[in-house]
């Protein structure tokens, strides 16, 4: 009974530090409830994906998408935060008008700006994970999983960018990774201050 016991004890500890923003709030759930924030999650992400704004010359249009994956990932944590984007490129992909501008199908995930789209799936995965941590209680962490968050995005992007078009690696950075700086940065500023700020408001368990 003490050997079980303790290996209870070691895991509910365990299971205790992956504490994300959405078990804080929702510390139990069931299926329906996960579905419900998959759903609620996709919305976010399609409404974001709208706030779109062309770039002249450039195949890739500044978006909201990346500030809802910074939040949402951090929120949800890595295996709901992946599991919702997952489900929103394969509902973009089916059909539904999700993308950026109501575009939607395959095309969008093969062409000049799959990468980001592949980016921010990943992302999601990996900024889920260090909020996890607690990394995103903290604007001294959040900053840095924010940072990260976005380097995985346009690591991605940038390299599918310049096989997708054949062009050279300077027109690729000059447009699809120049252009977006001043807003990527206002984005890592929003969610790295919001969270923390979100977080002094949940009560403590």
């Amino acid at each position: 009974m003490g050997v079980g016991s303790d290996y209870k004890s070691k895991v509910e500890n365990l299971v205790s530090q992956v504490n994300t923003l959405r078990t804080a709030v929702i510390p139990r759930t069931s299926a329906v409830t996960k579905l419900s924030l998959v759903l609620l999650g996709i919305i976010f992400l399609g409404v974001m994906a709208q706030i779109s704004f062309p770039i002249p010359g450039s195949p890739v249009p500044v978006t909201g998408q990346t500030l809802a994956v910074l939040l949402l990932g951090t929120a949800y944590g890595a295996s709901l935060g992946f599991t919702t984007f997952a489900f929103y490129l394969l509902m973009g992909i089916a059909g539904a008008p999700l993308f950026a501008s109501g575009s939607h199908g395959l095309a969008k995930v093969v062409g000049a700006t799959g990468g980001y789209l592949i980016g921010m799936l990943i992302a999601s995965l990996v900024i889920g994970a260090l909020a996890g941590r607690k990394w995103d209680q903290r604007i001294s962490t959040a900053i840095p999983t924010m940072i990260l968050g976005n380097a995985i995005i346009f690591s991605f992007g940038l390299f599918w960018l310049h096989h997708v078009s054949g062009q050279s690696w300077s027109w690729a950075i000059a447009k699809g990774f120049t252009p977006f700086l001043l807003g990527e940065f206002l984005k890592v500023a929003i969610a790295s201050t919001a969270l923390p700020m979100i977080w002094r408001l949940v009560p403590k368990r």
